[in-house]
């Protein structure tokens, strides 16, 4: 495998993954939002959920708040099950998508991550640090499935975005 730098001109004008999400978000109505990421939800942290880690969620509202592309999240636990709401959050994690993605992956673990301000907790902060002590107890990953092979080439291209392999 040959890489070649890509010129500078060429790099600047590649869309950030982000940007290309951005315009998506404010046109996917919240029903088809439910849809697409509940079950993943609730797939991914099933053995979590069996066992009331998530209770501290029960009827409170948490919203991730991916601050490059501007995409709002709220969280809550309704019936044993995270649900996606249109209710502010009372806490918020914040943070760019490439810390947010390399949390998914589990790339880095949240205290890190929190640590370097690179997620950051606003609002109700018993709550948010109490999901965040969660994520870094809880044994999850998206490495395995069709959402873990996307978010690594996710990983792979902006690991990549300053040379093209030939």
């Amino acid at each position: 495998m040959l890489r070649l730098p890509l010129p500078t001109a060429l790099y600047q004008r590649l869309p950030s993954p982000a940007r290309l999400i951005a315009p998506l978000d404010a046109r996917i109505p919240l029903t088809v939002k439910k849809k697409l990421l509940e079950p993943r939800l609730n797939r991914m942290f099933a053995v979590a959920l069996q066992e009331g880690d998530f209770e501290l969620l029960e009827g409170r509202f948490l919203q991730l708040h991916i601050t490059d592309p501007g995409i709002r999240l709220t969280l809550t636990l309704q019936q044993g099950r995270l649900c996606l709401s249109q209710r502010p959050g009372e806490a918020v994690i914040r943070g760019d998508w490439q810390a947010f993605l390399r949390l998914a992956l589990r790339r880095e673990d949240p205290d890190g991550l929190f640590f370097r301000r690179q997620l950051v907790i606003e609002g109700d902060t018993e709550l948010g640090l109490g999901i965040k002590n969660l994520l870094d107890s809880l044994d999850w990953s998206l490495e395995q499935g069709l959402e873990g092979r996307l978010l690594q080439w996710l990983e792979r291209l902006v690991a990549s975005r300053s040379t093209v392999v030939v």
